[in-house]
């Protein structure tokens, strides 16, 4: 399986760290941010990666180059200074990606997610376009994103299971980026909740390490978990 790390947001809410570094380069502990995405998916054996980026990309390719360093090999999907959106990222990316469900994780949260386990959803996705992982809803986003029943089905609205926020991890098909537009920005949830609606969505929790890596003070709490060993 292949998988994305989505690269291309601008970092707003962490200027001004990010007007001369993009986000995933920002380091917790002696690693970069997307550095602990990429070890974890070489520990998972998943080692086609791509990557795509926007506002100054071409750090993101100077640092990494070919992803030798980590054991993988990473493709880019380079989107301009302004950014295609989640949606409008991954559809342009497809031809990188191949006709098989991938995987993709926003490259500004951490996780202990298990991407090994991601690989079988991947192999066993039935009927569904997408499994997305859920986790509870933090103190920054309290009224959650989605809902998922007790059968694993992923709601469109939080109040219809058990609510929860998405993770920024998922399995796709191909498939659910069908009619997005190549270089144009779009967005994922509208896309999502449109395959909600026909219960082509399959999701679980996940119960261990997340963070959402989206202001200075998350940067320096991941540093510390890092630091303390948290993220190996």
């Amino acid at each position: 399986m292949k998988a994305m790390i989505l690269a291309a947001g601008r970092g707003e809410r962490m200027r001004p760290l990010t007007d001369t570094t993009p986000k995933p380069l920002l380091m917790a502990g002696d690693e970069p941010l997307i550095g602990w995405h990429l070890r974890r998916l070489k520990a998972a054996g998943i080692t086609e990666i791509v990557i795509n980026h926007a506002w100054l990309g071409a750090k993101i390719e100077q640092t990494l180059g070919n992803g030798a360093a980590y054991g993988i090999n990473i493709a880019y999907s380079p989107e301009g200074e302004t950014g295609l959106e989640t949606a409008g990222g991954i559809a342009t990316a497809l031809d990188l990606l191949g006709d098989k469900p991938f995987l993709v994780i926003n490259g500004d949260v951490l996780t202990d997610l298990d991407f090994q386990a991601a690989c079988k959803r991947a192999d066993d996705l039935g009927n569904d376009w997408a499994h997305l992982w859920l986790v509870a809803n933090p103190p920054h986003n309290p009224n959650g994103d989605f809902g998922l029943s007790e059968t694993g089905r992923v709601l469109a609205q939080p109040n219809g299971g058990n609510g929860g926020t998405f993770s920024g991890v998922g399995v796709y098909r191909p498939e659910l980026f069908a009619e997005t537009k190549k270089r144009e920005p779009a967005k994922l949830a509208p896309l999502l909740r449109q395959a909600m609606q026909q219960n082509r969505v399959g999701g679980e929790w996940h119960t261990g390490l997340w963070l959402d890596v989206g202001t200075p003070e998350r940067l320096a709490y991941a540093d510390k978990l890092a630091r303390a060993g948290r993220l190996a």
